[in-house]
């Protein structure tokens, strides 16, 4: 069993080789003097349960929850934030004397991420691709600011859950996107992550007009193809790196009690800004 004077944490996906949090969440536990370690550990669906177990028999104060779990985990944690049980899906987990609460700072770390950039969500119109975990958090919280927000999958059956459960728009999957209707664009899918750094979840109709905003949940690379494109339109561009961040400083705030040191996390993953313009 691990001291309870240190923070042994974790990350849990697949995949996850990726992944900055390690670095930039050792990077806060050394920055406040604190002692333990953030690994990364790669768990398969059908491993999920079994490592939940083994993490709290190991001590393990908490971990973060990424792809394909954030749904999954949800009825297994003993009790859930509000947040977590309207978005349906999980990124942190607290570890207390055996027993899993579950939390999202997905959507505090995107809103924070816009924040940064100094868009206004109330009345804009918003179009969300994706329909999992990361793109509950994002409609949840654009729904919460105001935004009139549109959805798109390509399985239609995510994305018609997905808008009825926050009384969105659906778009049908064969429907053009007609990215000229909106204010703001967010990519909620991995896709153009590394390697596949030249894909895009969408392109622009270069006789159209680009929406104000193009934001990428994507960070690895720090500016992927979709949002290349969207800056070269004159758009203003936001990468994933600073939901990132902002997402991963509320989870050490949970599991520690303290502020994150937001200036030594920022530095661990070599980000220098949290968008172009």
């Amino acid at each position: 069993m691990t001291s309870t004077n240190s923070y042994q944490l974790a990350l849990i996906g697949d995949p996850v080789a990726h992944s900055l949090s390690p670095r930039m969440h050792n990077a806060a536990l050394r920055a406040l003097g604190l002692a333990g370690e953030y690994r990364a550990l790669a768990v398969p669906p059908h491993q999920l349960d079994a490592t939940l177990c083994r993490l709290i028999a190991s001590g393990y104060r908490g971990f973060n929850v990424t792809l394909p779990h954030k749904q999954a985990v949800v009825p297994m944690v003993h009790e859930l934030s509000a947040a977590a049980r309207s978005i349906g899906a999980v990124n942190t987990v607290v570890v207390d004397n055996a027993r899993l609460s579950g939390h999202n700072t997905d959507a505090l770390g995107f809103m924070r991420g816009l924040t940064q950039a100094g868009f206004q969500c109330a009345g804009k119109r918003a179009l969300v691709l994706g329909a999992g975990g990361a793109a509950r958090a994002v409609v949840f919280a654009l729904t919460q600011a105001g935004a009139r927000v549109s959805i798109w999958n390509r399985t239609g059956e995510r994305a018609e859950r997905l808008a009825r459960d926050f009384h969105a728009q659906r778009v049908q999957p064969d429907e053009p996107l007609r990215l000229h209707e909106y204010d703001l664009l967010v990519n909620a899918t991995s896709i153009g992550m590394s390697p596949q750094n030249e894909q895009s979840p969408t392109s622009f109709d270069e006789h159209a007009s680009t929406p104000a905003c193009v934001y990428d949940l994507v960070y690895s690379p720090r500016e992927t193809k979709l949002l290349r494109e969207a800056r070269a339109r004159g758009a203003q561009t936001i990468g994933g790196i600073e939901m990132l961040l902002q997402q991963g400083a509320e989870a050490f705030r949970l599991w520690t009690g303290r502020d994150a040191p937001l200036d030594a996390m920022r530095e661990a993953i070599g980000d220098d800004s949290c968008c172009a313009s």
